[in-house]
């Protein structure tokens, strides 16, 4: 079985979303930022997002995620025409979804959408992308193997914290990789068990 990697962009002050979230500008007021490293077409970063897409087996999301995110996804999700499966935790699954697509949704919690991840990615990886709050029950509940940060040279000032609130206690990071592009620099860390 491949790992579960939680991955997420930050800004340098700890937010993954700015302030002032609202359907028009779900990651906030100018944070679209925290995604520039990927959409951006600087070839280091490309690069970086080939090989995460290539090592992917399946995504996890939570619904926010989905409903804010699925206009500019698609029916083939976050992995776009490489189509990987996406698993949305939900306590509802929504009356549509796009024909074709790539997406289940489950509302048996997070350990069933990750049982469902990991049957779906064989020995590939599978990725939790947020939000926040979906990110943080899967780190409390030591379902998380790694941490991958893609840390953006931007203050935020406000918006969304990803870590606060985790109340796990300490836990103990490995540092495996770091990538420095102009863009964001790329964190990766093994979660000590």
């Amino acid at each position: 079985m491949g790992k579960v990697i939680f991955d997420i962009s930050m800004s340098l002050d700890g937010f993954m979303t700015a302030a002032n979230r609202r359907p028009e500008e779900p990651m906030g007021d100018g944070g679209l930022r925290l995604v520039e490293w990927a959409i951006g077409g600087d070839e280091l970063n490309a690069r970086y997002l080939e090989q995460a897409v290539a090592a992917l087996g399946a995504t996890i999301c939570g619904r926010t995620t989905y409903d804010t995110s699925l206009p500019w996804w698609g029916a083939d999700g976050p992995s776009g025409t490489a189509r990987r499966p996406v698993f949305v935790v939900t306590h509802e699954a929504p009356a549509d979804s796009p024909e074709g697509g790539v997406y289940t949704f489950v509302t048996d919690g997070i350990e069933g959408a990750r049982d469902q991840a990991q049957a779906a990615a064989g020995d590939d990886d599978v990725t939790v992308m947020g939000g926040a709050d979906i990110g943080r029950q899967y780190i409390a509940a030591g379902l998380v193997d790694e941490i991958s940060i893609h840390l953006v040279p931007a203050l935020f000032g406000d918006g969304t914290r990803m870590f606060d609130g985790l109340g796990a206690g300490p836990i103990q990071l490995e540092p495996i990789d770091v990538i420095d592009t102009p863009a964001a620099t790329h964190l990766r860390f093994r979660v000590v068990k």
